[in-house]
């Protein structure tokens, strides 16, 4: 389904499982990975948490991250277009590219609030009113630390019952990312008044204000 083409209707669908997720879980920081000698050069994370749009604004919001680039991640790159990626035949995730500083932001907290904030992690193929495979909560990992990290954390929640209902995230090898077209790119700040990112996208940067006002940039 296409966000262009979001009405109100769809809007009331997206504040009433807004509502429901927002109901606010307090996550513990991850047991396994804070504890790694931050790396001396820039990193880069690709994860995939519903429509991009809102998941660029929230993480480009974090102390560290110097640049959030949002595009298409699990396909092919001939495939990797907004239209075709929209049609949902393709294996390809609306997902974003973090570059970050970990001497400022570790991986383990970039994920932290992947889960608490930027998405609804128990939805399968849909994030509130955008549904298909394309919008799929996925963490696409470039090496075994990111992949051991993200898969402890997912673990650690699960096994406190974090949020009462099975995470669906996927944890999968990263075979390329595919920046999206440019009128995607810092689509929140280029279009602050839309009606999806009035809707979708404030009210987790919201959230994000509320539950790590320490990560976030001045």
């Amino acid at each position: 389904m296409f966000k262009k083409i979001f009405i109100a209707s769809a809007a009331a669908v997206v504040i009433g499982l807004g509502s429901l997720y927002s109901a606010s879980v307090s996550l513990p920081d991850p047991a396994v990975g804070m504890d790694l000698a931050p790396a001396k050069s820039k990193q880069t994370a690709v994860l995939a948490a519903g429509c991009f749009w809102s998941t660029e604004a929230v993480f480009e919001s974090l102390n560290g991250v110097d640049k959030v680039l949002s595009g298409y991640a699990g396909g092919r790159q001939e495939e990797a277009s907004y239209e075709i990626v929209g049609s949902g035949r393709t294996n390809h995730a609306e997902s974003v590219e973090i570059t970050f500083d970990p001497a400022k932001i570790s991986y383990g907290q970039l994920l932290k609030v992947y889960f608490s904030v930027a998405h609804d992690p128990t939805q399968k193929d849909r994030q509130g009113a955008d549904w298909g495979h394309q919008y799929r909560s996925a963490i696409f990992y470039k090496n075994e630390d990111q992949k051991r990290i993200a898969e402890a954390y997912i673990k650690q929640l699960e096994d406190a019952h974090a949020f009462g209902k099975p995470i669906a995230t996927e944890v999968t090898p990263l075979n390329g990312f595919f920046r999206a077209e440019e009128y995607h790119q810092e689509f929140v700040k280029k279009n602050p008044n839309q009606g999806y990112v009035r809707v979708s996208t404030y009210p987790k940067l919201d959230k994000l204000k509320k539950q790590f006002p320490q990560l976030l940039k001045n």
